[in-house]
């Protein structure tokens, strides 16, 4: 059975998984750390604007759910947190690296395609090209468990369809820091930059596989 996350769960859980992954000296992490981790201006879409008491109040929740433990150390005067979410051996779900890599990006940056989840999670896993993006997010779509994933119809104009995660709705009315409806600059810039990439390496595969046959 899948675990159902609203927008601000998703978001808690995204950032504990990135964290535990990048940062692993500085987790678990702190109520101020984690609000931080949250409401990043990068990495992070859309951009929350959430207190400390908006994740306190997340946590206490994700806690009766046995997603997230109180990790507070001997002597330690400030609680920090973990998550329970996966490959804790508690149960729950156990990923591959590459599988981690995806569905952790997927909870902090909603739906996205194999291109640019291929780029995004560089600093959580390797990934050799988008052929092998695609086959990770294939088998998560197929789990035995799952499925965690599910491909969207490809929109007007775009080359490539898009994928989201199934462990609950899409986070689309939460508190911005940008207007309704309007794009920051910088993620402008980076959704360019992003697929640029991806055509980038989509070419540097066509003239493989044409040398391959010469």
């Amino acid at each position: 059975m899948l675990i159902e996350l609203t927008p601000i769960e998703a978001r808690v859980i995204g950032s504990l998984l990135e964290k535990e992954i990048i940062t692993p000296d500085q987790y678990p992490l702190s109520l101020n750390s984690l609000t931080a981790a949250c409401n990043q201006k990068s990495s992070r879409d859309p951009v929350m604007n959430l207190s400390e008491t908006d994740v306190q109040q997340v946590l206490d929740g994700l806690v009766k759910k046995h997603l997230v433990s109180d990790h507070t150390g001997f002597g330690s005067r400030v609680p920090k947190y973990q998550h329970r979410f996966c490959n804790t051996g508690f149960g729950g779900f156990e990923f591959s690296p590459q599988e981690m890599g995806i569905i952790c990006v997927l909870l902090l940056r909603g739906p996205q395609t194999p291109g640019e989840l291929r780029t995004r999670t560089q600093r959580l896993c390797q990934f050799e090209d988008v052929n092998e993006t695609e086959g990770v997010l294939q088998a998560l779509s197929e789990h035995s468990d799952g499925p965690f994933v599910t491909r969207l119809p490809r929109e007007p104009g775009k080359r490539e369809s898009r994928y989201r995660h199934l462990f609950g709705i899409e986070a689309e009315t939460v508190e911005l820091d940008t207007p309704e409806g309007e794009m920051s600059p910088a993620g402008d810039l980076e959704a360019m930059v992003v697929e640029l990439m991806a055509e980038l390496e989509r070419l540097k595969e066509r003239v493989a596989q044409l040398e391959a046959r010469q």
